[in-house]
């Protein structure tokens, strides 16, 4: 490169930080749907592919080529795409941190080819952001008219025949949550202002997955007659250690690519087991746990994994050692709860300690621990 000159930029595009599901897996999804042309699969009408490539898509085939993205219970996905082959929109519900985001959003990609139709739900939310808006310049010029509206992702939906995600449910206001119930039971939206009492009527192949955390249902509950429009399915955290191991190292590599620096099995060991102990209450040998109010979710693992990692790579010697989670962690399990704290100075103290005794790396933990649960 001569002196003055700059190099160009790479394009936007090959510079996101998290590609939606139908891009970063265009190929697989271009795959299955090949498969789907050469078998003469039966597609439903509005659907991209059929519903067992759907479900190939997400649980993975090897002959294929196509990559498990969904870790946890494979008859939930079967129940999951005979819901959005019906009437019902699909509720899913959880612990936060259980992928319930990730799993609508694989969906939604494999089904319309598009998971970028999406209501994120909080205190915020208005009727607006559900049903359609304004441009309040035309608006003002023109009067109500198709060119001033601007249509939300729930009515951009109905027209496509595409499947609109719904994020946080419960953190919008009952009355929020309520304007989904006519789009469920009807299939139509209605726009008043329009002449000729104008209405969308959904297209073939639309439908609605909404999700909720079950730590969240005191924050708005569902009013009967939405729950009603929704089939309920809970996804719950993964219960087998050595299943979530293998879970966070295939995280890890995915998100760190060659910034990823070595974590050795025992290492990995100490991360997973802190995580399951502190999630479920109870060690492996059944010693009693004070579980903290934050979510210590696999999910978290993977950050606390991801962090330790660039520390050991910017800041250490090049390995992820006990050390470098045992610092990590305070990030994720100490949230301003002064209780927290306490519990986890606790299994520090007791469990933690006890096995310092017998093994170098749960000694280092315990060192690196030492005065950061204060």
């Amino acid at each position: 490169m001569t002196a003055g000159s700059t190099s160009r930029p790479e394009p936007a595009e090959g510079r996101a930080l998290r590609p939606a599901a139908e891009e970063r897996w265009a190929d697989e999804l271009a795959a299955l749907a090949a498969a789907d042309a050469e078998s003469g699969a039966e597609i439903p009408r509005g659907w991209r592919l059929s519903p067992r490539s759907v479900r190939t898509f997400i649980v993975g085939d090897e002959d294929l080529g196509v990559t498990r993205k969904f870790y946890g219970d494979d008859p939930l996905i079967d129940r999951a795409i005979v819901t959005l082959l019906g009437r019902q929109g699909l509720m899913l519900v959880g612990e936060p941190g259980t992928a319930k985001s990730m799993l609508s959003e694989l969906l939604a990609a494999a089904i319309c080819g598009t998971s970028t139709l999406t209501i994120q739900g909080s205190a915020g939310t208005t009727e607006d952001h559900v049903r359609y808006s304004w441009n309040y310049a035309l608006l003002i010029a023109e009067g109500p008219s198709r060119r001033a509206l601007v249509p939300s992702p729930v009515y951009q939906a109905m027209e496509r025949g595409a499947v609109v995600r719904f994020e946080e449910i419960t953190r919008c206001p009952p009355e929020i949550q309520d304007t989904l119930v006519s789009v469920l039971s009807e299939k139509q939206l209605m726009v008043p202002e329009l002449e000729d009492g104008f209405r969308v009527s959904a297209a073939q192949g639309f439908n609605v997955i909404a999700t909720a955390n079950l730590r969240d249902r005191g924050v708005h509950e569902m009013s009967s007659a939405l729950k009603r429009r929704f089939n309920f399915e809970t996804v719950r955290p993964i219960p087998d250690r050595a299943f979530e191991a293998e879970l966070i190292a295939s995280a890890l590599d995915t998100e760190l690519g060659e910034q990823r620096v070595p974590m050795s099995p025992k290492v990995l060991d100490v991360l997973v087991t802190v995580f399951a102990d502190l999630r479920t209450g109870t060690t492996a040998t059944g010693t009693p746990v004070k579980r903290p109010e934050t979510v210590m979710s696999t999910a978290e693992a993977v950050n606390v994994g991801v962090a330790a990692s660039l520390s050991a790579r910017y800041l250490g010697d090049g390995a992820v050692r006990a050390s470098d989670i045992a610092r990590q962690l305070v990030g994720v399990a100490l949230k301003g709860q002064d209780e927290d704290a306490k519990r986890m100075r606790f299994y520090i103290d007791s469990v933690v300690r006890e096995r310092a005794a017998s093994s170098t790396d749960w000694k280092d933990f315990l060192t690196a621990s030492q005065g950061l649960w204060e």
